[in-house]
């Protein structure tokens, strides 16, 4: 039986992800991510990807400062990809320090998080489902999981408005 998505209200699952470190690949806790903060979470099918690379990342990237602003202290950025793709494309598009880029490797945390999707249609496997969560202390206080192929709900300006 599936489980179901996540709601608001929503303790977060707990779980590792894999970061890019200045050593090479590290991996941070989702405690680490969210005890005591207060987190954007957006999650795309993947790194690269047409509607991700030109819109959704670079939403975030652009709006960051007006984010930061309404007391969020981490915009994370999460795909079923590895740490070194997703640290490429942080790079490719200049995140900087504004996102955090979170490797999802194996899919484990979309699926605790109950917004896993089956890509194999597309030669993608299984993939994590275009979503912006709002995250208080460990507590998802907002949950916004796109249509298949929409986006309108988990982009920067919509998550703003949310704050």
């Amino acid at each position: 039986m599936a489980q179901m998505a996540i709601q608001a209200g929503d303790k977060m699952p707990s779980g590792t992800l894999g970061v890019m470190t200045d050593s090479g690949p590290g991996a941070i806790s989702t405690d680490e991510l969210f005890s005591g903060k207060k987190v954007v979470l957006v999650s795309v099918p993947g790194a690269f990807t047409p509607t991700c690379s030109m819109n959704h990342l670079p939403g975030f990237v652009d709006h960051a400062d007006e984010i930061f602003a309404k007391g969020v202290d981490t915009i994370a950025c999460m795909a079923v990809n590895d740490v070194f793709v997703m640290d490429a494309w942080g790079k490719d598009r200049g995140v900087g320090e504004k996102v955090t880029m979170l490797a999802d490797g194996n899919g484990e945390y979309a699926k605790a998080l109950g917004l896993e999707f089956d890509g194999t249609g597309f030669g993608m496997g299984t993939r994590g489902q275009r979503f912006a969560l709002i995250v208080d202390d460990g507590v998802a206080s907002h949950v916004a999981v796109e249509a298949p192929g929409a986006f309108e709900v988990s982009k920067a300006e919509a998550v703003l408005d949310q704050l």
